[in-house]
């Protein structure tokens, strides 16, 4: 047996046991060099907050262990097929590897697929179910908010 597979089974094994606490089929485990460095499950049930997938809980916990917010050189192992924001965060935190063991066709006859979710993201913004405008506020008489921001940066290096 594999590295993956074994730690797909671990992340499968989190997401059985989270199942036996009312909770969804997920979980997940950021590993790096070998060692798993974080695990987490689906807590939506019990914290009502809807990012609470178990890859963002894994990732905030790596995070937290090691002390940054760049995961590079991580692999994330997911039970299912990690969701637009999950990846999206993933490759925000510079996630090298995700590999996950149900697809959303596995999970489609459950009401467990975001392929609908992908495609929906794929068009343009005008071409999508929510609505999403550009509108350039700025506030008058102060600095530009991200000239501020990189001004900070460079200040507190």
């Amino acid at each position: 047996m594999s590295d993956e597979q074994t730690y797909l089974r671990q992340a499968i094994a989190l997401a059985q046991a989270n199942v036996g606490k009312g909770g969804r089929p997920f979980g997940a485990l950021v590993v790096r060099d070998g060692a798993v460095i974080a695990t987490g499950v689906n807590e939506i049930h019990t914290s009502h907050d809807p990012t609470a997938h178990a890859e963002m809980s894994a990732l905030r916990a790596a995070s937290r262990a090691l002390g940054t917010p760049d995961l590079g050189g991580c692999a994330v192992y997911a039970s299912g097929h990690p969701c637009p924001m999950c990846m999206a965060a993933m490759r925000l935190a510079g996630v090298a590897t995700v590999v996950y063991a149900y697809s959303n066709e596995d999970g489609e006859p459950f009401g467990l697929s975001t392929a609908a979710l992908y495609q929906e993201m794929a068009k343009p913004f005008a071409e999508q179910s929510m609505d999403i405008r550009y509108l350039p506020v700025r506030r008058e008489g102060q600095p530009d908010l991200y000239a501020e921001w990189a001004q900070a940066k460079k200040t507190q290096a």
